[in-house]
């Protein structure tokens, strides 16, 4: 796979739309709805509006959407009309994200782009740039990361948390990548669902207490951290800079569903007075 060309690799896109915990997310409680995955931003669900965008990158092929209520998302408008054309399939939503990420990727072609349904700012061209810049690293595994000064031009109040790394801070875009079967391994770093900048203990854990000390210091570079756990997984694993802050600014709570919808209002008018 390293040696074919961006343009003619076609990759798995799996789409994160599970609950958590079973638990009704707040979002959906005040939308009227039975997840979170399809609350109206700007007057689209976000599982539809990430379905278009997805579903419009010219490097994306198959498309599947890791789900535990899969009926109220398959009559989506977008999401509908893939499955008819039999580009878009459903796998079973488990209880914690790695198992989820298994359950999509069983009998998936690989390189894999895993998304989630709630980066409803995320444009087709941002997927290709992330899945061209992977190939491009020739990543057995790889993240999208976005430089704090981006996102904050993007909005300033889009994203609170930053990681430190000696060239400067970063935020996760929540875009991630598989080049092979052999890098399911690494999803094991996702297993208590990331979140590393809140749980540091979390980092520990994955990728032991030296790199947490870096972490929290900011005197290592992120391209280090990723080669000691590449050592770890036995995966070739990269960060992978995007070019646009608004990719790391996703629907995680009232605040970040306000500034989602401002710069779409600005991106597309104002949907929901249509």
């Amino acid at each position: 796979m390293a040696n074919a060309s961006p343009q003619a690799t076609k990759v798995t896109a799996l789409v994160m739309a599970g609950k958590r915990s079973g638990v009704l997310d707040p979002l959906a409680q005040d939308a009227g709805v039975n997840q979170k995955c399809v609350v109206p931003v700007n007057g689209t669900p976000m599982v539809e509006r990430v379905i278009q965008q997805v579903s419009q990158c010219e490097r994306v092929g198959a498309i599947r959407i890791i789900a535990h209520e899969p009926d109220e998302i398959a009559a989506q408008p977008t999401v509908a009309k893939l499955i008819e054309e039999g580009r878009l399939t459903f796998a079973e939503g488990k209880f914690n994200i790695v198992d989820s990420v298994f359950s999509g990727a069983d009998g998936a072609e690989f390189p894999i782009l895993i998304t989630t349904a709630d980066n409803c700012l995320v444009t087709p061209e941002g997927y290709t740039e992330f899945i061209d810049k992977c190939l491009a690293a020739e990543a057995g595994g790889a993240a999208a990361l976005a430089r704090k000064e981006d996102v904050q031009a993007a909005d300033p109040e889009g994203q609170k948390k930053f990681y430190q790394f000696r060239d400067g801070a970063y935020s996760n875009c929540n875009m991630y990548w598989m080049g092979s079967q052999e890098a399911l391994s690494a999803a094991e770093i996702m297993r208590e669902g990331g979140q590393f900048v809140k749980f540091p203990k979390r980092i520990i854990k994955a990728f032991g207490l030296m790199n947490l000390l870096r972490f929290r210091l900011g005197n290592g570079s992120k391209e280090k951290l990723f080669a000691q756990i590449s050592k770890r997984f036995g995966v070739k694993l990269v960060p992978v800079v995007v070019s646009d802050g608004h990719y790391a600014i996703d629907v995680d709570n009232q605040r970040t569903k306000d500034v989602t919808e401002k710069i779409l209002k600005r991106r597309e008018g104002d949907l929901t007075a249509a």
